[in-house]
């Protein structure tokens, strides 16, 4: 039996000090989660001024509570906060102060402290969406490569001052937002407890995210004179699905089910991954089933579906279900490469091509996805084109910070690809950027 969970990827953090070192940090990766979070976040973006279509909200695969940013393009999250809150508008208040730490050009100064550390300011962060082979049997533990703490530390932490003036950003986000700010207080008070407590025992918000109790007076002071909004019902209903999805693949099936016992469309979900985690995959169909009739359109749940059917090796029902979310959400990487994947294991010739089709399609939708880069690797063997299938084996490598293989796969590819052509360029493109100084 295969051994289910969320699609796990690895966040590369390449920080040069003296020698290249890294540090990986494990996602969760999961397009109706992504989703959620993205229609979460939209208003509060927008709010502080930010593009909302070109910063994405990810779920790192930790369950200690933390959320921070590395770059004006991604907020990162831990999915033990995102369990710990206990609203929609808690979630966005989180999001709202990250948001703020970006739209205020704290990154800018991290950049500084970076050189003053003597960081080599060649500083990259490469996404790679490399998931956990099928029988892995924990939902991803990302790898811990290097980096030392101190480094860690100058790059994460924040000043008490960038806190205060992020805090002051967010309450305006989320008022401007209609979003109650008196929810970014009681996500305060969760770490209220924190502060005192030695930096080992510290969850590692409290200790990038410095908490005084100034803090909490000047929020606490802002929103005692606010009106407060009506909770929106579109809000509630997508954080319910964000925590059901998480807590289905991260807590034990046992847990899930004595917990999730009524016929609510959230509970539904959670059984049907939980009955899937146990083994119990004509359970979780049934369950699927009812979720799709009440949401006929909606294509993560025809994902979800997807991705029981396969890993019960139901491979043709699979792919039709599959090719439904896509057919619903064209445009959702995720989406097709599950798509692309599911028609790879049935090792047809017409599947095969479709697959490559597809899977280059998701490629261009989100070209950090080193996952799909091993299926467009097979797809490309199979089709016979040995030097280009190398190529997407190299850049692979790279996208996970693996530098020596992936050079060593670029020097592969560049024999056998016709010189000067697109793909020989590519692994030009990776000998020269893995060139060791």
């Amino acid at each position: 039996m295969l051994i289910t969970h969320l699609k796990t990827v690895l966040v590369v953090i390449i920080i040069t000090i003296q020698a290249t070192s890294a540090q990986s940090i494990g996602l969760l990766r999961d397009p109706d989660i992504e989703h959620g979070l993205q229609e979460l976040a939209n208003p509060v973006l927008r709010a502080a001024g930010l593009e909302a279509s070109n910063i994405k909200i990810l779920i790192v695969n930790d369950l200690s509570l933390n959320a921070f940013v590395i770059d004006y393009s991604y907020i990162f999250i831990h999915a033990g906060l995102v369990l710990k809150l206990t609203s929609a508008e808690q979630l966005q208040s989180v999001i709202a102060h990250e948001a703020a730490h970006i739209a205020n050009g704290h990154i800018a100064r991290r950049m500084a402290n970076i050189k003053q550390a003597k960081v080599s300011s060649a500083f990259g962060v490469l996404l790679a969406a490399a998931a956990l082979a099928a029988g892995e049997k924990k939902a991803g533990a990302g790898i811990l490569l290097g980096t030392s703490n101190s480094a860690k530390r100058v790059f994460l932490a924040h000043s008490r001052v960038e806190e205060s003036s992020a805090d002051q950003s967010a309450l305006q986000y989320l008022s401007l937002a209609q979003i109650n700010p008196t929810s970014m207080s009681e996500v305060l008070q969760i770490f209220n407890g924190k502060i005192t407590l030695s930096e080992e025992r510290q969850d590692p918000y409290t200790r990038s995210h410095p908490l005084s109790r100034d803090r909490i007076r000047t929020v606490d002071a802002y929103t005692s004179t606010i009106i407060i909004f009506p909770k929106n019902q579109a809000h509630i209903y997508r954080f319910k699905r964000i925590k059901a999805k998480l807590s289905g693949f991260l807590r034990a099936p046992k847990w899930t089910l004595s917990n999730a016992k009524n016929n609510s469309e959230v509970s539904l979900l959670r059984q049907a991954i939980a009955n899937h985690r146990s083994g119990k995959g004509a359970v979780a169909k049934s369950k699927m089933d009812q979720l799709i009739a009440m949401h006929p359109k909606d294509p993560y749940y025809y994902e979800l579906q997807g991705q029981i059917l396969l890993e019960n090796r139901q491979y043709d029902a699979a792919i039709k279900a599959y090719a439904t979310a896509a057919e619903l959400a064209p445009t959702n990487a995720l989406i097709l490469g599950g798509y692309g994947r599911s028609l790879l294991v049935t090792n047809t010739k017409t599947n095969n091509k479709v697959a490559l089709r597809i899977l280059k399609k998701a490629r261009r939708l989100d070209n950090r996805d080193a996952r799909v880069l091993h299926d467009i690797g097979t797809a490309l063997a199979r089709a016979g084109k040995k030097g280009q299938s190398i190529l997407a084996i190299a850049e692979r490598y790279a996208l996970l910070g693996d530098l020596k293989n992936a050079s060593l796969q670029a020097t592969k590819a560049e024999s056998l690809l016709s010189r000067g052509s697109p793909a020989w360029q590519r692994a030009q493109d990776i000998l020269d950027t893995t060139k060791v100084p």
